[in-house]
């Protein structure tokens, strides 16, 4: 009997710690999505503008390509070319994406500058890549001296929209 009970206990104790612990295993996995693209289609331009000899002012130029003067800047009848900014975004369908805008910008005659600031877009903020493509339009405030002097300004250098995927 003492050696049935202990033989018993042998086999329950290897019975018990076959039971104390459980294992599983798992897959893992990743999809790369495709980068996200920016491309520029049209440049930003506030066309003509006449300006007063002793006021300063602005234009503002919405993405729409709609300008408002303010201050001592006039729009003159002989708009000019008038655009905002306008890109291409592209990437994975259905994915959204921030939009990040530049500061300002500074665009010169010669030695004479002018500055470019408060950058808006359409979409604003976040745009959605339906189909995979969204179309960004960009606008921005010119800030006009008093008497600026007449000319051609362009910027040096270009500036930067940023997109990244959300």
């Amino acid at each position: 009997m003492k050696k049935i009970l202990a033989i018993s206990i042998v086999l329950f104790a290897f019975t018990a710690a076959t039971f104390a612990q459980a294992t599983a295993t798992s897959n893992a996995s990743a999809t790369i999505v495709g980068p996200i693209g920016i491309a520029n289609t049209t440049a930003m331009n506030f066309g003509n503008v006449a300006v007063s000899a002793t006021v300063p002012g602005t234009v503002v130029l919405d993405p729409a390509g709609l300008r408002t003067p303010t201050g001592g800047v006039t729009l003159p009848a002989t708009a000019g070319t008038v655009a905002a900014a306008v890109f291409n975004v592209t990437g994975a369908d259905g994915y959204t994406y921030a939009i990040t805008l530049p500061a300002t910008l500074t665009i010169s005659f010669g030695a004479i500058n002018m500055t470019v600031d408060t950058f808006t877009s359409t979409p604003s903020g976040t745009g959605s890549l339906a189909g995979g493509s969204q179309v960004l339009s960009v606008g921005a405030t010119l800030n006009v001296a008093a008497a600026q002097a007449a000319g051609t300004y362009t910027s040096v250098t270009p500036f930067t929209v940023m997109v990244n995927y959300n």
